[in-house]
């Protein structure tokens, strides 16, 4: 059976899972796949290059950053995150990404994005760090209202997580059939209606089929999490997931909040550590 590792995103959130990820890291736990969105896919692709700890380092570094998640970012370019420094700048010089060890590692990895024009999903999967598969990253984790809308190849993508927020299925379409699915919300939280429709509905306008996605997201999020427990019990896959609401927002700038949540999946790994090799181990 293949093993499939899948990504769940955000935000700031997804530092939990950067924790989790250098612990698995650590213990050599490889996968024949994996699948990210929003910042599953960007803290994720580190996984695929091996490189421990480079989550919470460039994040620590730059958290303080303008360029690095700020309104006063949005209001210059029109993106929280500044989409040249984030996404070019950063994994290409100021703490580059490891680009021959992920092209060593023929691991699939995919990333997620949402067409805006369609309303699903929109998959990559993510061979070398061109500047368009770059794009993509930053496609997947474009939050809504504070993003432009991204074009690559022909296709206008906003954040991943509307269209496909924790991409089980489509591990399982690829032929995945024993994943692990690493969740930044507790397992027994639920999603609710988006309380911001009226801006979105306002900005969005032009796109009534990404609007129904939206509007839509909490019923299919919460099917999957329905199916993720029931698939949990049966045994098929693996959850590693936080014991609580991590309480941090998607522009958190303290450095001792970021270090706290990747600590904290760092612990959850670490807990989960025996059963997850063992669950490894018995495909």
């Amino acid at each position: 059976m293949k093993t499939g590792l899948v990504l769940e995103g955000g935000a700031m959130r997804g530092l939990f899972t950067a924790g989790v990820l250098d612990v698995l890291m650590e213990n050599n736990i490889d996968f024949d796949g994996a699948v990210g969105v929003s910042a599953g896919a960007c803290f994720g692709i580190n996984y695929k290059s091996h490189q421990i700890g480079r989550t919470i380092r460039y994040n620590m570094r730059y958290c303080q950053d303008k360029r690095y998640g700020s309104w006063s970012s949005y209001l210059k370019s029109g993106n929280v995150f500044d989409a040249e420094f984030c996404y070019h700048e950063l994994p290409l010089k100021k703490d580059p990404f490891d680009i021959n060890a992920s092209k060593e590692n023929k691991m699939p990895f995919y990333v997620v994005a949402s067409n805006v024009e369609t309303g699903q999903a929109a998959y990559r999967r993510i061979d070398d760090v061109t500047h368009t598969e770059l794009e993509w990253i930053r496609a997947s984790a474009a939050i809504p209202l504070v993003s432009d809308i991204v074009n690559i190849e022909g296709l206008k993508l906003l954040d991943g997580g509307v269209a496909d927020s924790i991409p089980l299925h489509f591990m399982e379409t690829k032929g995945y059939e024993k994943n692990v699915v690493i969740l930044t919300q507790p397992r027994d939280y639920r999603k609710e209606k988006n309380r911001f429709m009226p801006l979105l509905k306002r900005k969005y306008h032009d796109y009534p089929l990404y609007l129904k996605a939206l509007e839509n997201r909490h019923i299919h999020y919460n099917k999957t999490l329905d199916d993720i427990k029931e698939k949990e019990k049966t045994g098929e896959l693996f959850v590693i997931a936080p014991p609580h609401s991590l309480h941090i927002s998607a522009m958190q700038n303290k450095p001792r909040e970021l270090v706290r949540v990747y600590e904290e999946g760092r612990i959850a790994a670490n807990n989960a550590l025996k059963s997850l090799k063992t669950f490894m181990g018995s495909h």
